[in-house]
């Protein structure tokens, strides 16, 4: 693919080739992800050979820019890219999701040259895997709270606390982690540090049990004086800890949203298959009206969203600040995709409650989109906080 070199860490891959490119990505989702969904829920793991294809495919450099060896897309394209791809089931999502998101995210935006230098040629090609620990027991929606603490001794850190819900905590080699480095209270103490697996002290817990997206794992991290070089202190700075997971979360937050589409658009379709072919009364329920109000709210819902995500993505490319209209897009985006994955198991009645359909799979996996990379209710107060800023001073 042919690409042009935007700002630092973007490049635009011009349309035609992104097209191109999408094309084998629905390929591969149709021809090989969901054709292994059973398998991914029986097992709860990976089917194997899945990782392998794709690395092939450049999934795992989707964010990262071509001179680390990634594609280099814009929100724009990422956010159409994660719509295709997550139209198979949501435990395929973890084998790519955190690495090209939040897990490497930071790294992406703040992390200094060596860091990048050291880090995203790896992570674009999959070898290594990244994950994201802000949460913990006591610490969810307030970061400020944040207990896990890295004290300065000599040329290191010495870390120690836990985090929380930590996705592909399991298999990560690499942490991005929020660490209390001053001792203040206050934001200005939060830094982040990149945290090597393979560093002495280190403790992931079991992954838990979850309601849905199976396959994908979650565990807690136990840091317990661990030694971590401080030139792995994100950006070089001390205190910008939740400047850089804010970056990071209004991306990630567009990745959610994008993700409810690709879930949205597969369960409308299989609700208006399942509609046109299921008789009752002598004819197909697709011709009752009480269907087709299901079927066009679900359509509706997925419409809008579509169109908020894409203009979230835009302005995100724009540079001008996307925190506000992120938050708009996941927030709105999760909460369509549990009232249409609802309505569209409720299409298929009895059959959409058992697992022979892949409703009832959708309807479990879209719960916890209203929840991670920030609750729907801290969505309605990030938005509600940066709409009445501007009126402040009038």
């Amino acid at each position: 693919m042919n690409t042009t070199a935007v700002a630092d860490t973007i490049a635009y891959v011009d349309e035609q080739s992104f097209q191109e490119y999408l094309h084998s990505i629905r390929r591969f989702v149709h021809e090989s992800l969901i054709p292994r969904e059973a398998q991914l829920e029986e097992a709860n793991a990976l089917p194997a050979g899945v990782m392998d294809e794709m690395r092939d495919l450049g999934i795992f450099g989707m964010s990262i820019a071509p001179e680390y060896g990634g594609l280099g897309l814009t929100m724009l394209q990422e956010v159409r890219m994660h719509a295709v791809l997550s139209e198979a089931a949501q435990g395929f999502r973890y084998a790519y999701g955190t690495n090209v998101g939040i897990g490497s995210r930071a790294l992406t935006l703040d992390g200094t040259q060596a860091q990048r230098d050291l880090w995203l040629p790896r992570i674009a090609t999959g070898e290594i895997m990244t994950a994201f620990c802000a949460t913990e027991p006591d610490a969810g929606s307030d970061l400020n709270s944040i207990k896990t603490r890295a004290v300065k001794d000599g040329d290191d850190y010495i870390v120690s606390g836990t985090k929380r819900f930590i996705t592909n905590a399991d298999t990560a080699d690499l942490f991005t982690v929020l660490v209390r480095t001053g001792d203040s209270d206050g934001p200005e103490a939060i830094s982040a540090l990149l945290i090597e697996r393979e560093l002495a002290g280190i403790e992931v817990g079991k992954p838990e049990k979850k309601l849905g997206q199976h396959g994908g794992s979650i565990c807690d991290v136990m840091f317990d004086q661990v030694r971590v070089p401080a030139r792995n202190l994100i950006g070089g700075t001390e205190g910008k800890g939740l400047l850089i997971a804010k970056r990071t979360l209004s991306a990630g937050r567009l990745s959610v949203a994008a993700n409810s589409l690709g879930q949205m658009r597969r369960a409308i379709d299989v609700a208006a298959l399942y509609a046109s072919e299921r008789q009752q009364f002598g004819k197909a329920i697709s011709q009752f009206q009480l269907v087709q109000a299901l079927l066009a709210d679900s359509e509706t819902d997925w419409f809008a969203s579509h169109s908020a995500v894409l203009e979230a993505a835009r302005q995100y490319d724009s540079g001008t600040g996307a925190a506000r209209s992120a938050a708009c897009a996941k927030y709105f985006a999760s909460e369509a995709l549990g009232r249409v994955a609802d309505r569209c198991l409720q299409v298929l009645g009895g059959a959409g409650y058992i697992a022979d359909y892949p409703l009832e799979r959708i309807f479990r996996d879209a719960r916890v989109s209203r929840i991670y990379e920030g609750t729907s209710q801290i969505m309605q107060l990030v938005i509600a906080r940066d709409l009445l800023r501007q009126y402040r001073n009038k």
